[in-house]
């Protein structure tokens, strides 16, 4: 028999923790939202150059996505298990890897911003504007990292509250100081793509600022120094986790990336409808990555707590919610896609290719919120990592990439055509993933008794729901992040459908 839930308390966790994320996920999108807003309306070019230079902020995004990604999956059972100790040691090793990779970005941004921008565009006139930006961002590039592990710690802590209070400032003040230095207001000139640059620096060393201030309370997690080494068997748990979740990221991160690229390449025009698409898909993909995030957070809670029975149950019924959610977010880019042509100075053959992207995004919306809420919520979070870097590779970068590539380069396709082959990788493989979520390979408790020096993996067996919890940590997956354009923070998830766990036979009842 499945065990059966507690719909009251499910969604009273669900919403607790998903709402303030997804908001927190909308304001991160906002800010990317205004700034194409706000350049679109300066000149088209402008808009296209920033949005190609900030793709190095994405890929930035996916070292740290691995990174917090590690520490929130183990952060989450960890918490379950009410072993706050071990969770410093987490936090510590999150900051270590994110600064040494901020540290990285920043030299390139700062000293050869002309190498990323020459893969991403061969216009000079983007590559010149895309430079200035980037030689300005580089120093939020070096703060991002810490800042990143904060909030994802204060996510899996039960603070969420605060985690979202700090960003919706950081975006909030990052909208107003575009308003300030992209136009030229209150004595300052205006900057164009180098006052956004500005913004962005500022809005991210309030953001790291409030990290500190609100880490230093009384029932928060912060680094301690005195566990910065000596990790034992945690150390070797984390890169397990990160192996895989990093190699999942890059095959993620720099296949879309070089999705931007493709388009990028077949004229200023389509670069242009992209850079919009891409804003507006990660807007509505806000809800999604909210639930993907509280996801991660209570299917690790109950497993790490040993509840693996109920932590299967709480998968099952947030995969069934992701395909409500998806087909949800497909219908509102269907009512949106007459408004947006007119909030933006584009050409009219840049007109036409919004419009026509619009209508292909929200198909692929419907791939996104499943697997989002499935794939990096449920399977992720309780192990089942592998998959997530396989299905990618398979999907993206054996299928979709290439069709997009032969399609842009040798075979001259339009680029609406090409544009679709973009978005093959989600939907292609919703098939896949739903077989491999009912294997339930991702029911298992993955804590160690680290804290008091025994190194032992967390036995528990699945009572019937899966395979025996055997403590290992080869998973991926975050306790929220979900896959983002350059638009904030990390916010994850994927699943698919409404319901709760059914009765012996595997029903999946609404």
């Amino acid at each position: 028999m499945e065990e059966r839930i507690d719909k009251r308390i499910f969604y009273e966790k669900l919403w607790m923790l998903a709402l303030p994320i997804a908001f927190q996920s909308l304001m991160g999108s906002a800010v990317a939202a205004c700034d194409a807003f706000m350049l679109g309306n300066i000149a088209q070019r402008e808009m296209a150059a920033v949005s190609l230079a900030s793709q190095v902020q994405f890929v930035q995004f996916m070292f740290i996505f691995a990174v917090t990604g590690a520490g929130s999956i183990l952060g989450a059972q960890y918490y379950g298990k009410g072993d706050m100790v071990t969770l410093k040691k987490i936090f510590n090793m999150m900051i270590k890897f994110n600064l040494i990779i901020s540290i990285f970005f920043f030299y390139v941004c700062m000293f050869t911003p002309e190498v990323p921008m020459y893969f991403f565009t061969s216009e000079p006139a983007l590559i010149e504007l895309g430079c200035d930006y980037l030689r300005i961002a580089a120093f939020s590039y070096l703060i991002m990292g810490i800042s990143q592990s904060y909030l994802a710690m204060m996510k899996v802590s039960n603070h969420v509250p605060a985690s979202v209070g700090i960003s919706v400032t950081a975006v909030l003040g990052n909208i107003f100081l575009n308003y300030v230095f992209i136009f030229g207001n209150f004595g300052v000139p205006a900057m164009n793509a180098r006052g956004a640059a500005i913004a962005t620096c500022i809005a991210r060393g309030i953001e790291l600022l409030l990290c500190f201030a609100i880490a230093s309370r009384e029932g928060h997690v912060r680094p301690n120094l005195k566990i910065w080494l000596g990790m034992g068997g945690l150390t070797g748990d984390f890169l397990k986790q990160l192996g895989p979740l990093l190699g999942g990221s890059l095959l993620w991160g720099v296949g879309f990336t070089a999705y931007t690229a493709i388009i990028g390449h077949m004229g200023e025009d389509a670069a242009a409808a992209n850079s919009v698409v891409a804003v507006i898909r990660e807007l509505i993909c806000c809800v999604c990555n909210g639930i993907g995030n509280a996801a991660a957070i209570m299917v690790g809670n109950e497993l790490g707590g040993g509840n693996l029975a109920k932590g299967k149950a709480y998968g099952i019924k947030l995969k069934n919610i992701s395909w409500v959610i998806g087909f949800a977010s497909s219908a509102v880019a269907l009512l949106v896609t007459p408004w947006i042509s007119s909030f933006f100075k584009l050409s009219s053959q840049a007109s036409g290719y919004l419009n026509g992207m619009m209508i292909i995004t929200a198909v692929y919306i419907i791939g996104r919120c499943v697997n989002t809420i499935t794939i990096n919520g449920v399977i992720d979070g309780g192990g089942d990592t592998l998959f997530d870097m396989y299905s990618l590779f398979v999907s993206m970068w054996l299928v979709a990439l290439p069709l997009a590539f032969l399609g842009a380069i040798i075979f001259d396709w339009p680029v609406l055509a090409v544009f679709a082959c973009t978005c093959l990788d989600e939907v292609g493989k919703i098939p896949w993933v739903m077989v491999r979520f009912r294997k339930y390979r991702w029911v298992r408790n993955l804590t160690r008794q680290v804290s008091d020096g025994t190194n032992e993996a967390g036995t528990g067996r699945s009572d019937g729901i899966g395979e025996t919890g055997i403590g290992r940590v080869d998973g991926i997956g975050e306790a929220g992040i979900g896959r983002a354009d350059v638009t904030g923070e990390a916010g994850t998830g994927r699943a698919d459908g409404i319901g709760e766990a059914g009765t012996g036979r595997g029903d999946e009842e609404l």
